[in-house]
């Protein structure tokens, strides 16, 4: 039985060895991945030209002023971009102290959520926001990078033992209950399918139980299937109103088909930026979860095209970053927090192409939101942290190995000349 010193200690030792632990050392102070730094403002530039223009309109309409809704996303992505330098200059290795306080404040936001009278909730029926400090925050953003965090720290803990089933697959599953169950009580289905598409992700690329996996997978798969179609609400009606490769518009749900037609008038080229005529009151949700049609419309496909592959190279040069990590922590939390992006990105286009059935998932760095804002650059301060301390032991390896170098051609050259002085000397 834990007494209070024990508990104390559980609760607020990992604290102070945070606190202690945050700052980057220096000798871990490598250089920034600018290339990683250069992909990401390009894809926050071009996320935000997209967002005022699919925005302007429903501003107007709704508060009488077109710069509204990117003015307030203009700020969030200035403070993000200042959290993420921040944060590159804090030792990600100290994140693991931080998981257990990561996860209870995630539960106790998930739950406040479920209590909380904000007005986004009480209109769209769900129980998603909080508000703190005036600012309505989403805490199932939280809840994927507590599930993210947890899962690296986890599988760096018990690296030894996570081949099983016990340690590999069930274990680090039981933390993962409590989030979800909160979650499925707002309800945001989305969010839920994402956070274990995240998780599989990290298991599978650590290695957890690969024996396992197939049948583990085949189980999952079937309950969640089950469990939405036995859904007798607008689940099923999205379900109902989804056809794969079908051209048939009228059986689409009202959404879909005018996303459809939206990144069908596109063309190749588009109409032209800000000329988009779907966003005008036809395209719900046109400035969040569907503004990839937005991009397709106006854009064409050469502007989609561009689209996914900047989304491509940011998530391809963060796998390499997360494979540079001096340990594997650094490892898998790198894998996490880009497997976050892919994820998104793939649910986004494949629900307003009408590839998988429609859900609420935004688009990373496009769609409006602070809160998802904001923890994506978090997110991406901690990849910047791991590119610190990966380069700077790449730096010290070439380092050591050009004074191995220098060593080797000093002492050939010492040797050539004392040849020659023998020579001489004969």
């Amino acid at each position: 039985m834990h007494t209070t010193a024990d508990l104390f200690q559980i609760l607020f030792a990992p604290f102070f060895t945070l606190v202690k632990d945050l700052p980057l050392r220096k000798k871990d102070r490598g250089p920034l991945s600018w290339y990683f730094v250069i992909t990401l403002l390009v894809l926050l530039a071009y996320g935000l030209v997209i967002l005022f223009s699919a925005s302007y309109s429903m501003s107007y309409q709704e508060s009488g002023d077109s710069f509204g809704q990117i003015r307030q996303q203009l700020i969030f992505a200035v403070i993000g971009l200042a959290i993420m330098f921040v944060v590159s200059l804090c030792d990600y290795r100290a994140l693991r102290h931080a998981t257990i306080y990561v996860y209870l404040l995630s539960l106790v936001l998930l739950v406040a959520a479920l209590f909380s009278n904000n007005p986004t909730n009480l209109q769209a029926k769900c129980y998603r926001w909080v508000d703190i400090f005036g600012v309505t925050f989403q805490p199932s953003e939280l809840a994927k990078f507590a599930v993210i965090l947890g899962t690296a720290a986890y599988v760096d803990a018990y690296r030894q033992k996570i081949k099983g089933l016990i340690y590999g697959i069930i274990l680090p599953s039981l933390p993962l209950i409590p989030i979800l169950l909160l979650i499925l009580q707002q309800p945001h289905y989305s969010a839920i399918i994402l956070i274990l598409l995240i998780y599989v992700t990290m298991l599978v690329c650590a290695g957890c139980g690969l024996r396992w996996m197939p049948m583990f997978l085949a189980i999952g798969a079937a309950g969640v299937v089950f469990f939405l179609t036995s859904q007798q609400n607008y689940v099923q009606t999205r379900l109902d109103g989804w056809q794969l490769f079908s051209y048939d518009t009228s059986t689409m749900t009202d959404q879909t088909r005018q996303s459809v037609y939206a990144i069908a008038s596109g063309g190749l080229f588009g109409l032209g930026i800000g000329n988009g005529r779907q966003k005008h009151q036809w395209l719900a949700e046109v400035a969040n979860d569907f503004i990839f049609p937005v991009i397709c419309e106006e854009l064409g496909f050469i502007g989609a095209v561009v689209c996914m592959v900047l989304f491509a190279a940011l998530i391809i040069q963060g796998i390499l970053i997360a494979m540079r990590a001096p340990d594997l922590f650094g490892s898998i939390l790198g894998v996490g927090i880009m497997g976050q992006i892919a994820w998104q990105v793939f649910c986004n286009v494949g629900v307003v192409t009408n590839t998988i059935p429609n859900t609420g998932i935004s688009l990373p760095f496009f769609s409006s939101g602070g809160t998802s804002l904001l923890m994506l650059l978090g997110e991406m301060g901690v990849m910047l942290s791991i590119s610190r301390v990966g380069n700077a032991r790449i730096e010290e390896r070439r380092r050591r190995k050009r004074e191995e170098f220098a060593k080797k051609l000093d002492g050939g050259r010492r040797t050539t000349y004392r040849r020659r002085e023998s020579a001489r000397t004969i």
